[in-house]
């Protein structure tokens, strides 16, 4: 009985092989060419868009404020539509904390004529978001110094001039106010300095030396965040450096601060995915394109001087 079941398996596998062609596999030369396809499938690089990149640095303003608690998308996109608008009546250049510029605002207790007063010195400090941006102007008059706190999208405002377009080291420059007077005074009479087309801004390296103390901050305990200062005699009696020796002792609140260059999360969430930043820019990176672009044709137009005929 097992040997009939056998030899029928095999005379029915014998029968069911012989309907089976098997077909040798060869590798075509197109093989290669759909693997080459699949390599060069990559989305192509968008330059432009990583250009635009850069104008977190130019708009800041742009970008919507990084705590999600005052986040509202619709808000937002109403106000970036405000912002271009308001870009379109007054001239609001590229500028940056360390910059000499010159702001002209409607005022009306200004003994002009046409009621307008208007306000040379440093920008010493800029932030805000959307139509709350703001920055604050210093400058020193009759050997006292002055600071003016500007909206940049405020009605008010006539006319924001860069007279010398440069960068500085640190974000903030609060510590003019307790440095010697001539780091902060620049003349009402500045003409203004265009740089050359596609040239990079400079950034003024310069180091300033403070006053002694009493000082308006403790700004020994920022010296290894703030790189534009140089503080002399900061510790002045044994009193002093005992109680710096304590802020920082191990476990303190000054050292753990020691550490906040090194904190990813901090930044993490102190900014804007590059995701949405593209988003952003390709909303209103055009509009502010062609805006630049006038802008400097304008500047170009004013820096020309006409040649006169010599007789």
């Amino acid at each position: 009985m097992m040997m009939q079941k056998c030899s029928l398996v095999a005379s029915l596998g014998l029968k069911h092989s012989s309907r089976i062609s098997i077909t040798p596999v060869r590798l075509l030369s197109t093989s290669k060419v759909i693997n080459s396809d699949k390599e060069d499938s990559k989305p192509p690089i968008n330059y432009e868009k990583l250009s635009r990149r850069d104008y977190r640095y130019i708009f800041p303003e742009f970008l919507p404020d990084p705590n999600p608690q005052f986040r509202n998308t619709f808000c937002e996109k109403l106000q970036r539509r405000d912002m271009i608008t308001r870009r379109d009546k007054i001239e609001i250049p590229e500028f940056y904390v360390g910059s000499s510029m010159a702001v002209t605002v409607s005022d009306s207790c200004s003994p002009h004529p046409n009621k307008l007063s208007r306000f040379v010195g440093m920008c010493i400090d800029r932030g805000g978001s959307g139509l709350q941006a703001w920055f604050i102007l210093r400058n020193v008059v009759e050997s006292q110094g002055v600071e003016f706190m500007y909206q940049m999208y405020s009605p008010t405002v006539a006319k924001i001039e860069v007279l010398r377009l440069e960068k500085r080291m640190d974000d903030e420059l609060y510590y003019l106010r307790d440095a010697p007077q001539e780091y902060s005074t620049i003349p009402f009479d500045m003409e203004p300095e265009i740089l050359p087309e596609e040239s990079p801004v400079p950034v003024n390296k310069t180091i300033v030396k403070l006053n002694p103390r009493p000082w308006l901050r403790n700004w020994e305990q920022m010296t290894g965040f703030l790189h534009g200062l140089e503080i002399t005699d900061a510790w002045t009696t044994p009193g002093k450096i005992r109680r710096q020796e304590r802020a920082f002792a191990e476990g303190s609140l000054q050292w753990h601060q020691q550490t906040l260059q090194f904190d990813l999360m901090r930044d993490y969430r102190n900014t804007i995915p590059v995701e949405e930043q593209d988003q952003l820019w390709e909303e209103v990176g055009e509009k502010l394109e062609d805006r630049d672009k006038q802008m400097r044709k304008v500047a170009a137009k004013r820096a020309f001087v006409r040649p006169v005929k010599k007789l």
